[in-house]
C-alpha cells in the first residue's frame, strides 16, 4: 500500500504543477477515503499535504482545518514524529489566523512551543522560531504589543543560540516593526534600530546578497523611523539604498531569465536525434554549466524544510522571479509580495521628495506605484464593481496591502495637485479615494480620517474655509492617533483664522492653545512647526507683532533645519516679510519676500505667489516706487485670474459638491452636538496597529486680499506639500 500512496503523491504533484488543484486534492483524498487502511504515518503526511495545497491555492480554509485536526488526532497515537507534529501545529495556526480565531491560534502555538522545548538540535530551534514568529504576530493582532516583543526576544535568543545571524536579523527587524507600531519610549525604538544595524553587520558579507528581502524590510523600517522623527537628511540615504537593491534584484531576474532562455534553447537542440556527436557533447557541457549557474542564482528559492514558512510550497520554479525572499531556505518566506515592496519604495520616495518640491520625480514614482498597485488588484479580481463582501478569505489580507498602498499613493497625489493648484486633478483623486473607501469600508477604516483631512485641504484651497474647518475637526474625531489629531486641529485653526471674524479667531485659539502648551511632547517637530505657524498668524491677527515675529522665526528655524519643507519655509518667509513691512522694516521685507517668491515659483504654488505679490504691492506703495507697484499689480492680477479660473473649473464639477457641499446642512444641524472638546487633547504615543507613515502635508493659504490693511492683520494661511 505504501507504493500506491507514493504513486498518488507523485500524481498529485504533477496536477499541482499544472495548476489542476482539484485533481491534486482528489488524488490525495483517495488515500484518506480508501476502504483499505493505510499506515497512520501515510495518512498524516497525506492530510498535511492536502492542507498545504488548500491553503496555498484555494479559499477552503475550513476544509484544510478539518484535515489538520484529523492529523492531530492520529499523531497523538504516534510517540515520535516531531517534524510532522510541528508542521501540523504550524499549519493549523495559519488556519486559525485566516479565520480570525486568535485565542485558539495562540493556544496551538503555545503547544508547539512546549513540544520544541523537548527537542534538542537545530530542528527544535527552527520550529521554536517559527512558532515564536507566528505567536508574536497573533499577539499584535490581539493588541498585546508588550507580549509580542517578549515573544520576539525569545525567538531572538533561540536564533542566537544557533549562531544563525540571518535568523537573528529576522527577529531584530520584527521587534523594530512592533516598536514602530506601538511607539512608547523613544530610547526603546532607537535601541531597536541600532540592534538591527548591529545584527546586519554580523551577517557575513557573502551571505548578505542572498538576503535582499530582509535588507529591504530593515531599510524600509529605518526610513519610517527617520521620517517619524523628521530626520529627512538621513532618510535620503536609505531611499537610495532601497532603489539600488531593487535595481540589483531586477538585474538578477533578467540574468536568470537569460540563462533559462539559453537553457531551454539547448534542451530543444538536444531533443533532435540527428545531432552530431561532437556538437551534442558541447551542448551537454554548456547545459551543465547553465544548470550550475542557475543553482547559484536561485539559491534563495531552494526548497527548504519550511520551518519558518511551512505554507510556502507553491511554484518553486518561478519563486526567484515572483518573490522577494528574506533569505535562503528556511528563510525563504517574504515580508510583503515583491510588487508591494516596489510600490512601497515608490511611496517612501514620494514622501521624502514631495516636501522638497521634487514634483517631476515624485510624479514619476507616483505613477509607477499606482500602476503596480492597480495591476496587482486586477490580478486579485478587484475590478470597478467588486466590493469588500465579494472577496475570498485568502485574498483579503493581500488585497488589504494593495488597497492601503493605493490610498497612501493617492493621498500624496492629492497633496501635490493641491500644492500646484491643480484642483480638478486633486478632486478626481479624492473622489477615487472616497469611492474605494465606500467599497472597502472595513479594510480601509483607518483611512477615513485621512480622507476627511484631505477634503478639508481641498475645501480650504478653493476658499471654503468653514467647510474646511468642519472636515478637519471631523478628521480629528475619527482617529486615535494624537499626532494626526493635533495636525488636523492646527489645520482647522488656520481655516478659522482665514475666515477673519472675532468668533473664528476665538475658535482658532481654542484649537491651538492646548497643542501649543504641549508642543514639545510630540515625536519630531512636525506638530511644533505647524502650531508655531498657526500661533504666529493668530498673534498677527491680534496685532501682537513682536510676539508673532518671535514665534514665527522659531518655527522657520525648525522647519529649515529638520523638515526641509520648502513650501512651509516659503509660507513662513511670507508671513515674516509681511511682519517686517508692518514694522516698517522695508529693506528686510524686500529680501525676505524675494526668497519666498523664489521658493513659491519652484513649487508652482500659485496662491502663495499671489500672497507674496500682494505684499510686494503694499511694499512698493510704502516706498513710493510707482512703476514697480503698477507692474507688480498687473502681474498679481494675472495670477489671480488664473487661480480663479482653476477654482471655477473645480467648482463646476459635480464632485465638488459631492465632496464638501453635502456637509453644509449637516454642519448647521450638528455643529453644537458634535463640538470638539479641545481640553481632551492629550498628545501621546500612538495606539495604531499599522506603521505610521507620516504625511508631509503642511499649512494652507487662501486667496489673499489685495488690501494692505488686511496684510498687517494677517489674513494668511496655507498647508499642503
Amino acid at each position: 500500500m505504501e507504493a500506491v500512496a507514493e504513486a498518488l503523491w507523485g500524481l498529485a504533484d504533477i496536477h499541482e504543477s499544472s495548476g489542476d488543484i482539484g485533481a491534486a486534492v482528489k488524488c490525495l483524498e483517495a488515500i484518506c477515503q480508501s476502504q483499505v487502511s493505510f499506515l497512520p504515518m501515510i495518512e498524516v503526511k497525506t492530510r498535511l499535504r492536502i492542507a498545504t495545497i488548500l491553503l496555498n491555492h484555494t479559499d477552503h480554509v475550513n476544509h484544510a482545518k478539518a484535515h489538520l485536526e484529523r492529523s492531530q488526532l492520529l499523531l497523538k497515537q504516534i510517540p515520535s514524529c516531531f517534524e510532522l507534529k510541528c508542521r501540523a501545529y504550524s499549519l493549523l495556526s495559519q488556519c486559525y489566523h485566516l479565520v480570525g480565531a486568535i485565542p485558539p491560534q495562540k493556544q496551538i502555538l503555545n503547544k508547539g512551543l512546549e513540544l520544541t522545548a523537548t527537542q534538542n538540535g537545530i530542528s527544535g530551534i527552527l520550529w521554536s522560531c517559527n512558532f515564536n514568529l507566528q505567536l508574536a504576530n497573533a499577539l499584535v493582532i490581539d493588541g498585546d504589543y508588550h507580549g509580542s516583543i517578549r515573544t520576539l526576544e525569545c525567538g531572538y535568543l533561540c536564533a542566537s543560540q544557533a549562531n544563525y545571524s540571518e535568523l537573528m536579523m529576522v527577529f531584530a527587524t520584527s521587534m523594530l516593526h512592533v516598536h514602530l507600531m506601538q511607539w512608547e519610549d523613544m530610547n526603546d525604538v532607537k535601541n531597536a534600530v541600532e540592534k538591527c544595524d548591529e545584527v546586519w553587520r554580523s551577517i557575513p558579507e557573502g551571505k548578505r546578497q542572498y538576503c535582499r528581502g530582509l535588507y529591504l524590510y530593515s531599510q524600509l523600517l529605518h526610513t519610517f523611523y527617520l521620517l517619524r522623527i523628521c530626520d529627512y537628511k538621513n532618510a535620503a540615504q536609505h531611499v537610495e539604498k532601497m532603489d539600488a537593491t531593487l535595481k540589483e534584484d531586477m538585474q538578477h531576474v533578467q540574468q536568470v531569465e537569460g540563462l533559462i532562455a539559453e537553457l531551454n534553447g539547448i534542451n530543444e537542440s538536444l531533443s533532435h536525434h540527428d545531432l552530431h556527436h561532437q556538437q551534442r557533447a558541447l551542448l551537454c557541457q554548456r547545459q551543465i554549466q547553465l544548470q550550475e549557474h542557475l543553482k547559484t542564482f536561485t539559491k534563495t528559492c531552494s526548497a527548504g524544510r519550511g520551518y519558518l514558512e511551512p505554507s510556502c510550497v507553491g511554484d518553486l520554479k518561478n519563486a526567484w522571479k515572483e518573490k522577494l525572499e528574506l533569505g535562503p531556505a528556511p528563510l525563504n518566506g517574504e515580508w510583503l509580495p515583491k510588487s508591494a515592496v516596489h510600490a512601497l519604495v515608490d511611496l517612501v520616495a514620494v514622501i521624502f521628495g514631495r516636501p522638497k518640491g521634487l514634483f517631476k520625480e515624485c510624479t514619476r514614482r507616483l505613477q509607477s506605484g499606482l500602476n503596480t498597485t492597480y495591476e496587482e488588484l486586477l490580478k486579485l479580481g478587484i475590478t470597478d464593481v467588486v466590493r469588500e463582501v465579494d472577496l475570498q478569505h485568502r485574498t483579503i489580507w493581500i488585497a488589504g496591502v494593495y488597497l492601503m498602498l493605493l490610498m497612501q499613493l493617492l493621498e500624496n497625489k492629492v497633496a501635490i495637485d493641491l500644492t500646484r493648484s491643480e484642483f480638478f486633478d486633486a478632486q478626481e483623486a479624492l473622489w477615487q479615494m472616497k469611492n474605494w473607501f465606500l467599497r472597502f469600508p472595513t479594510i480601509l477604516q483607518g483611512c477615513e480620517s485621512m480622507i476627511e483631512m484631505l477634503i478639508g485641504q481641498y475645501a480650504h484651497s478653493v476658499g471654503c474655509y468653514k467647510d474646511a474647518a468642519w472636515h478637519f475637526i471631523e478628521a480629528a474625531k475619527l482617529t486615535e492617533n494624537k499626532s494626526f489629531q493635533a495636525m488636523c486641529q492646527i489645520y482647522a485653526a488656520v481655516s478659522f483664522i482665514c475666515i477673519g471674524d472675532a468668533e473664528s479667531s476665538s475658535q482658532a485659539l481654542d484649537l491651538i492653545g492646548p497643542i501649543y502648551r504641549v508642543m514639545d511632547s510630540f515625536i519630531g517637530v512636525r506638530e511644533k512647526t505647524g502650531v508655531l505657524f498657526a500661533y504666529g498668524l493668530l498673534q498677527m491677527r491680534q496685532h501682537n507683532l513682536q510676539e508673532a515675529r518671535i514665534r514665527l522665526a522659531s518655527g522657520l528655524r525648525l522647519t529649515h533645519q529638520h523638515l526641509g519643507n520648502i513650501q512651509l519655509v516659503s509660507q513662513y518667509l511670507t508671513v515674516l516679510g509681511s511682519l517686517a513691512l508692518a514694522l516698517h522694516d522695508t529693506g528686510q521685507a524686500r529680501e525676505i519676500l524675494k526668497s519666498s517668491l523664489t521658493l513659491a515659483k519652484t513649487l508652482y504654488d500659485v496662491p502663495t505667489q499671489i500672497w507674496i505679490l500682494s505684499i510686494f504691492t503694499a511694499l512698493y506703495q510704502e516706498l513710493g516706487e510707482s512703476r514697480s507697484e503698477v507692474e507688480n499689480a498687473d502681474y498679481e492680477r494675472k495670477k489671480i485670474d488664473d487661480l480663479r479660473k482653476r477654482i471655477s473649473d473645480a467648482e463646476s464639477s459635480p464632485h465638488h459638491l459631492e465632496l464638501i457641499g453635502m456637509q453644509i446642512e449637516k454642519l448647521k444641524t450638528e455643529a453644537q452636538l458634535r463640538e470638539f472638546d479641545m481640553r481632551q487633547a492629550d498628545p501621546g504615543p500612538s495606539m495604531i496597529s499599522s506603521l505610521d507613515i507620516p504625511e508631509s502635508v503642511d499649512l494652507v493659504s487662501p486667496l489673499p486680499s489685495r488690501a494692505a490693511s488686511r496684510l498687517t492683520a494677517a489674513d494668511h494661511r496655507r498647508r499642503r506639500t
